[in-house]
């Protein structure tokens, strides 16, 4: 594979807004198989979590959102549920800023900083706080909704908020709107860039999305990064990713999943 062609693997994955699909980055380089893109692709990814990777929060003008969210299409003729869907927490700091657009002011001047995506097995105690351990500084305000997974959180180190949903359950932005928000753009690149992922890949593009959105305002900052963490990772061989041998990097190098 010519030197070339990573480079611009690593580019356009790191610095477009949306990122790269495989079918488009195979027919942009003219690249004769899908199965290359596909492989070339899931190695750069594998580059998007820092083994070293630090907490987020921690800062006393600022909290950080937690809720939990289904990925997945649709089924039919399984009656109602969450068949084939994969549980996916997040952790994001919120940050504050003058309120200027109409988009700040509906917000109170908040805005998304840092984020934290991982699979998690389900929506218990043991879950839920595992993965909000390894992905939030101790002592941080936690504001998450009243779900008894997150009832441990305050005799775990954290300042935690919990909200009643008293209103419509069915318009959660209104409980924790930027977390919301972060799932909302989630969902959308998913289902719009590659048209839905398989539960095996599925944290491999949860660590693009968190990798591109964390450097969202120094695009070229991410192809930087993006080559530096790779020269010092391993990565997944082809037929580690077809069988399902290779276990993609999440929050602090561990496995949530």
């Amino acid at each position: 594979m010519p030197l070339s062609v990573w480079f611009w693997a690593a580019y356009l994955l790191a610095s477009q807004t949306q990122g790269v699909s495989a079918v488009q980055f195979q027919r942009q380089l003219g690249l004769s198989r899908y199965e290359t893109a596909f492989g070339l692709l899931h190695k750069l990814r594998a580059a998007m979590v820092r083994p070293d990777q630090d907490r987020i929060g921690g800062l006393a003008d600022q909290h950080v959102e937690v809720d939990e969210t289904w990925i997945g299409g649709r089924t039919r003729g399984e009656g109602r549920g969450v068949h084939h869907k994969t549980l996916v927490a997040a952790a994001v700091e919120v940050r504050h800023r003058e309120p200027g657009t109409a988009q700040d002011r509906r917000r109170n001047g908040r805005y998304a900083g840092r984020v934290r995506l991982a699979i998690v097995a389900d929506r218990s105690a043991d879950a839920l706080g595992g993965f909000v351990k390894s992905a939030v500084a101790p002592r941080t305000l936690i504001v998450t909704d009243d779900w008894s997974g997150y009832a441990g959180l305050q005799g775990s180190g954290y300042d935690h908020h919990p909200i009643a949903q008293c209103g419509d359950p069915d318009v959660p932005e209104q409980f924790l709107p930027i977390v919301h928000l972060v799932f909302s753009n989630l969902k959308t690149w998913l289902n719009g860039i590659h048209h839905g992922v398989s539960p095996k890949h599925l944290q491999a593009y949860l660590n693009e999305f968190t990798f591109r959105f964390n450097r969202r305002f120094y695009p070229f900052n991410a192809f930087r990064s993006l080559l530096g963490i790779a020269g010092a990772v391993e990565a997944p061989t082809f037929a580690e990713l077809y069988s399902g041998d290779w276990n993609h990097p999440t929050i602090s190098g561990g496995c949530l999943a």
